[in-house]
């Protein structure tokens, strides 16, 4: 059954039960009961009076000249929210659910320029007053369906808003698109807007901006407020599927722009400082706020796009940058990087790594360019007994999965170390200089595949079979006795 038959069919049923409710009265009526009844037809026909004039007074607005009504809309809009409009088509008015007037494809001006483009406004006006034109004032503002064009010189206009008093009045924007583009109107990225409202705190005495919004195809809610008193925009980010919480806050009429961050994720909270500036973004980056032991700064170019960071620490923790359920490799899954729009550098030097001190001299390295994630020129050391360095690498989805794909070139410096270390039976010594192979590795499954070795620039095809049988997982590499019984047996295999 279809919804309109459903309806109908729940009217019918009403309507029955009325009747009903009516034929058992008028059979219980009496001859002295007449009186009462006509006293009560006198009570119906008066709420029915009144009925009819509150649905006149209400239907008034539809009476007011076109050009007369949209001008005094125009004016409130603007007077009140700064909002500059141009109406394309002409206005609706409507009193249900309650007055409202709605316009389709309608554009919005700042700074007199035109930034955007609505399919559909609903303005709400209070029921006071509606006997005059000048007396309507609206207490709500609905944009839905428009797609903003902003960049560095309009990018402002989201938080103007703020300035405005949202004490009686409130105004919100869905389903709607803003487009990011550069100087050459080229667009950066889009952000989709859900669901921005913005709205008056009495307990705060302050204005807010809240939006639901989607960036990169992940979702996040912002929720802004502007500290006239302090000069400050006061602002938390909300990214819950990766469980990270960015409480911000900046000087608007400094410049450079200083402000300063915390990154609150699980029982890490981190600091940020930066400036920023049209041309440039500057910042210092502290792993702990109480007793940092992981310091990194960064610049990024705006124009043209560049970022370079660079970080010292004592022990490098991998976990916090690769680990499946880590930020960066969520955002990586995103493919947010991706782009070609992107150039980045990351170079962190590191004493050591954690939990495994026995790796040392670490300078690890991240690419991305032209939309290529790699992580070429990434060196460290084994005890100094071994060099390792990652060449031609890429990392990329597949599956769904994050995978790296490289080379690894191995110098050994202390071949007899190494055969100590692993108890390598003296007969299958052979003296090695370095090696190379190709490597595949899933951080989603923790595993390793390698391919193509080669020992001192030469193939072994026995070798390279037995390598291709094996598959590294975690807990192999991280069981010693274990994992030094397959390395003895590639050894063995080489020396024959």
């Amino acid at each position: 059954m279809n919804k309109t038959n459903s309806f109908h069919k729940y009217l019918k049923n009403i309507s029955y039960s009325i009747n009903k409710l009516l034929e058992n009265y008028l059979n219980k009526l009496k001859s002295e009961n007449l009186i009462n009844l006509a006293r009560s037809n006198k009570t119906i026909l008066t709420f029915v009076a009144l009925l009819l004039l509150f649905i006149t007074y209400l239907s008034i607005p539809s009476f007011f000249k076109q050009n007369e009504i949209s001008n005094k809309i125009k004016y409130e809009l603007l007077d009140r929210l700064n909002l500059d409009l141009k109406f394309s088509n002409k206005l609706k008015y409507n009193f249900f659910p309650r007055p409202h007037f709605t316009t389709n494809d309608s554009s919005i001006s700042y700074n007199n320029y035109e930034i955007s483009k609505a399919k559909k406004i609903k303005i709400y006006i209070f029921l006071e007053n509606l006997f005059s034109l000048e007396n309507i004032v609206i207490d709500n503002v609905i944009i839905e369906n428009a797609n903003f064009n902003l960049n560095s010189k309009n990018h402002f206009f989201i938080l103007d808003l703020l300035d405005n008093n949202y004490s009686n009045i409130n105004f919100k924007i869905i389903k709607s698109n803003i487009f990011f583009k550069n100087i050459d109107n080229e667009v950066l990225f889009i952000n989709k807007i859900l669901e921005m409202k913005y709205y008056h705190d009495p307990k705060e005495s302050k204005n807010f901006l809240y939006s639901k919004n989607e960036i990169f195809n992940f979702p996040y809610e912002i929720k802004i407020n502007k500290d006239k008193i302090e000069k400050k925009y006061i602002s938390q980010i909300n990214l819950n599927f990766i469980k990270l919480k960015i409480e911000n806050e900046y000087n608007y009429l400094e410049s450079p722009k200083i402000g300063n961050a915390n990154l609150i994720s699980n029982n890490f909270k981190n600091k940020l400082e930066y400036k920023i500036s049209e041309e440039f973004f500057e910042f210092s980056f502290f792993d702990n706020i109480s007793n940092p032991s992981f310091f990194y700064q960064g610049y990024v170019n705006r124009n043209p796009f560049y970022s370079n960071f660079k970080g010292n620490t004592e022990k490098l923790n991998l976990v916090h940058l690769y680990d499946p359920n880590a930020i960066i490799a969520q955002f990586l899954k995103t493919e947010l990087f991706n782009s070609k729009n992107i150039d980045f550098e990351l170079n962190i030097d590191a004493k050591s790594l954690y939990k495994n001190p026995n790796f040392v001299n670490i300078n690890f390295n991240s690419k991305i360019k032209e939309g290529l994630i790699d992580l070429d020129n990434t060196s460290f050391e084994w005890k100094n007994y071994v060099a390792f360095k990652i060449v031609d690498s890429l990392i990329f989805l597949k599956d769904g999965e994050l995978v790296l794909d490289g080379k690894l070139n191995i110098n050994v410096k202390n071949y007899d170390k190494i055969y100590k270390y692993l108890l390598t039976p003296k007969k299958y010594r052979k003296k090695i200089n370095n090696i190379n192979f190709t490597f595949s590795y899933n951080f989603d499954q923790k595993t390793s595949i390698i391919n193509d070795i080669k020992i001192d620039n030469k193939t072994d095809l026995n070798l390279n079979n037995k390598i291709n049988k094996i598959v590294l997982k975690e807990n192999i590499l991280k069981n010693k006795i274990y994992l030094k019984k397959i390395l003895n047996e590639v050894l063995m295999t080489y020396a024959g």
